[in-house]
Parts: structure tokens; C-alpha cells; sequence
């Protein structure tokens, strides 16, 4: 039976402005939905209130996970959960490395009283660098500091890996990612692709998806998901841009404001 993440007239936003405007989105393990739009449409807003970041006021709405509210639980339990999300900008830790991180991180998501056997972890850990082509030295060197922004990316992949989340909210991991990169990414994806597994990839572009097929494509503008299909709408987007987003579901005001930028 699949678990299911489920959605429901969100709302939200930070220091008093309203950025999410009633979202609703139903997602199974099993399937991959992408999550499209212009720049400003809430898409990043979404990923950071699933996981209960501090900055955001959710102010209606509920998130289920298996019909638990979501929204009641800080992050941590949220991730014991099985919910995960792989930062956009993903930030440095200095003076922690990344293996003792990700064998605390471990330790906690999956509520373990006792310290994880530190030879079953390494090996672990050292079969995940090597899948995702990260150097085995990086796992003594501290978390993302003076990491590239493809190797950022890359070690986000590999706690999604070593943490087996239900479900994964994938921010805009490919910006930045040269198409090797990208390649290493999806295939860590990929990887977890199965009856336990979901995943919302955030992205702005097709090329991710052309790695990671997606079962479901949204479009999400000023803080609504406006449609959603299959993934024809993404080559719908290569094609046409948001233009037509814009004149479809743009309100008078918006397309007068867009008209006169700059003026």
C-alpha cells in the first residue's frame, strides 16, 4: 500500500506577506511529480513549509502524511517521518565533517537510542560516495565548506541516499549542474525510485527531467498551482516559455504591471 503526502488549501508566507494562496497536491510513493513556474510563483516557499522552516507562517491549510498532520511536528520529527528535503543553496557547517553529520543525521531520523555500528555505517557511506563519484576524502572533510555548487548538490543526494526518506522534496538541485553533474544527481534519484519512494522535483527546466521522468507536472504561478498533466506539459513549456501562463491565468493588474516594467 503506498503512503501518501497530502496537501490541502496551504497557506502561508513570511514577515506578514501571503506567498502560498491555497495549495493543493496529493502525492504517492511510487511517483515522481515535478513542480514548474516563474521565478516568485512560491515554489521554493512550498519545499521550506513542508519541512517547517522557522521563517514561514503557515496561516490555513494542512499537511497529512498517512493522515498525521505534518504541520504540528518540528522538523526533526517531520524527517522521522520519512519527509526530506535537498536544500537549494545548500549551507557550510564548519568544524563537522561529513561523516559524523550524516551518522548522526542517520542515527535520528531512523530513532535509534544506540550509536549505528560504525563499520556497517562507513561501509555504507563509502558505497554512496563512490555511486554518486564524490571522492572518498570529502566524507573527513566539514559538511559543504569550500564544496563547488555541484559537489553541494551532490552531497544532498547522498543524505537523501543514506536517510531513505518516503518522500523527497528536490529544490532546484539542478541549477547550477553541468551536464555530468546533472546526470549523477538523477541517477541518485533514480535510485530510490520504487514502491517506498516519492519525490517533488522544483526545478525551472526540462533537462533534469529528461533524467528523472516524471509521472505528474504542475504549474505553479503567484502562489497557486494553476494545471497540472502529464509530462507533455513539460515540452509544453520548453516550446511556449511561462508567457502563456502568464496570459491564461494572470490577473488585469499582473499583465499591466509586466507590460509597464521598467517604464
Amino acid at each position: 500500500m503506498a503512503d501518501t503526502l497530502e496537501i490541502i488549501d496551504l497557506r502561508a508566507g513570511v514577515e506578514g506577506k501571503e506567498i502560498l494562496k491555497g495549495i493543493n497536491l496529493k502525492l504517492n510513493t511510487k511517483e515522481i511529480h515535478a513542480l514548474m513556474g516563474p521565478n516568485g510563483s512560491g515554489k521554493s516557499t512550498l519545499a521550506n513549509v513542508l519541512l517547517g522552516h522557522p521563517a514561514y507562517t503557515v496561516t490555513s491549510g494542512e499537511v497529512f502524511l498517512n493522515g498525521e498532520d505534518m504541520l504540528k511536528l518540528e522538523t526533526t520529527e517531520r524527517a522521522r517521518k520519512g519527509m526530506f528535503l535537498a536544500f537549494q543553496y545548500p549551507v557550510e557547517i564548519p568544524g563537522v565533517t561529513v561523516g559524523k553529520f550524516l551518522r548522526r543525521a542517520v542515527e535520528i531520523v531512523k530513532g535509534r537510542s544506540e550509536p549505528t555500528d560504525v563499520f556497517e555505517f562507513l561501509k555504507s557511506l563509502e558505497e554512496t560516495v563512490k555511486f554518486l563519484e564524490i571522492d572518498e576524502k570529502f566524507i573527513n572533510r566539514y559538511l559543504n565548506e569550500g564544496f563547488s555548487g555541484g559537489e553541494k548538490k551532490r552531497m544532498e543526494i547522498a543524505q537523501m541516499l543514506m536517510m531513505k526518506p518516503r518522500f523527497a522534496v528536490l529544490d532546484e538541485t539542478d541549477s547550477g549542474l553541468d551536464i555530468d553533474a546533472l546526470k549523477i544527481v538523477s541517477r541518485g534519484v533514480n535510485r530510490l525510485r520504487s514502491d517506498n519512494f516519492g519525490a517533488l522535483i522544483i526545478t525551472h527546466y526540462q533537462r533534469i527531467l529528461n533524467y528523472i521522468e516524471p509521472d505528474h507536472v504542475h504549474i505553479m504561478y503567484k502562489g497557486k498551482i494553476v494545471t497540472s498533466s502529464n509530462k507533455d506539459l513539460v515540452v509544453s513549456l520548453e516550446e511556449k516559455g511561462y508567457d502563456w501562463i502568464r496570459e491564461k491565468y494572470g490577473t488585469e493588474e499582473d499583465k499591466y504591471a509586466e507590460a509597464t516594467a521598467g517604464y
